[in-house]
């Protein structure tokens, strides 16, 4: 497969002729080196690498004169070897600031963002890339925010007309993940993860924290990707582990700092107390969670025990993508209290909120909408079009009590 348009392309570039700095962050091998590369090509950029050490060192010994032999404009890839080294670059900015000076890259993105944010602040534009979304790997060229109004669905239904919609192959889709070495057909998934596990443990996650024992530490990221789209339950995690809890904490912190695991926020706002405080973990990408927990094909997955956990892991990190690709964090939240009562996405613009039910079901009914009545408890913000993202194939209405939903296909995410 030949190279495949990334949707953050476009937020890059517009931060590039905003800001002296960008910085492309996010985990392992989702492709933050090609996009920026590809970027800095077109504008004849010179670029380096702290993958070699002999840079790396330089860097970190002498950065202010590594600076003066690397002038702007430069790409440096790899920064999170040098985070010392933003400091400095704050200092050559502010010689001569222009837009376009240089552009980074990164894994660890807490650890950069926090070093970038303290020495850049004013001068940097930030993208978080994830691997392919769905959009990207159908070469769909719509990259709006997914924004669940009426508008944006009669949109994306008049885009999908001629569209032929395969549950199957939505499944294939959800079990191969959307790392673009799986999806380039490269490595087979059980190849390249297997590798992709390794060298995150081996670099990141050493650099990141002392781990003493690396088997246990892969045997809690399968932990973790068994409990997707789960509440957060740090004591069971470490159980099932042999960690104490305090130590499942730092370790799933890790798995967050790295891009790997994404941490949804409860909806608390305006509520009654009896709401839960504690997050839902995701896996931010299906295929490494389906490669962790062994399933083997995507008909097995999709009949098993956990289908439903991977439809929804699956449902909301594309969600998050959109946002992601045009250098926003995803205004997400979900909603559950005391009572078990939840809605799986609470989705946020200009104070209006969007609720979104998530279900693998192609035959969406009544009982898919029973929660929404829980949004009459939200108090001074509007309520938007509820939907129900699942594996219909057209826009369905679908109406609880007084409440009316639309089912709409999973592709329109």
């Amino acid at each position: 497969m030949d190279f495949i348009e990334r949707h953050a392309e476009d937020t890059l570039k517009r931060f590039a002729s905003s800001f002296p700095a960008v910085l492309v962050t996010g985990a392992r091998q989702t492709g933050k080196t090609t996009i920026l590369k590809k970027i800095a090509d077109e504008n004849s950029v010179s670029s380096t690498t702290f993958d070699d050490i002999a840079e790396e060192q330089s860097a970190l010994s002498d950065p202010k004169t590594f600076l003066e032999l690397h002038e702007s404009p430069h790409m440096f890839d790899e920064v999170q070897y040098v985070p010392d080294l933003f400091r400095y670059l704050k200092i050559e900015i502010d010689k001569n600031r222009h837009n376009g000076m240089y552009y980074l890259t990164g894994s660890q993105q807490f650890k950069l963002t926090e070093k970038a944010t303290e020495s850049l602040s004013g001068r940097i534009g930030i993208v978080q890339l994830y691997p392919l979304s769905a959009r990207e790997i159908r070469r769909d060229s719509f990259s709006e925010s997914f924004i669940p109004s009426k508008e944006y669905i009669l949109g994306r239904n008049r885009a999908f007309s001629d569209y032929t919609f395969s549950v199957k192959k939505l499944w294939e889709k959800i079990y191969r993940g959307g790392y673009p070495e799986v999806i380039k057909g490269s490595l087979s998934p059980k190849d390249f993860y297997a590798s992709y596990l390794k060298t995150y443990i081996e670099r990141d996650i050493k650099s990141l924290s002392q781990v003493a024992d690396e088997m246990q530490f892969l045997q809690f990221i399968t932990v973790v990707a068994s409990r997707t789209s789960q509440l957060v339950n740090y004591g069971d995690l470490g159980r099932e582990c042999g960690i104490s809890e305090v130590t499942a904490k730092k370790w799933l912190s890790l798995l967050v700092t790295s891009g790997i695991v994404y941490l949804l926020r409860p909806y608390s706002s305006n509520v009654e107390k009896r709401v839960v405080k504690t997050p839902k973990l995701y896996f931010m990408d299906t295929g490494l969670a389906a490669y962790l927990t062994r399933w083997t094909n995507p008909d097995v997955m999709q009949n098993g025990a956990m289908a439903g956990a991977f439809f929804e892991t699956y449902v909301v990190s594309e969600v998050i993508k959109s946002f992601a690709n045009r250098g926003e964090d995803a205004p997400i939240y979900f909603y559950r209290d005391k009572d078990k009562i939840e809605i799986d996405l609470l989705i946020e613009e200009n104070n209006t909120l969007y609720p979104v039910e998530i279900k693998k079901t192609a035959s969406p009914n009544s009982d898919d909408a029973k929660n929404f009545f829980i949004t009459d408890r939200l108090k001074n913000v509007q309520i938007g079009q509820a939907v129900i993202v699942c594996g219909t194939d057209k826009v369905i209405s679908v109406k609880k009590g007084e409440k009316t939903a639309l089912a709409i296909p999973a592709e329109f995410v």
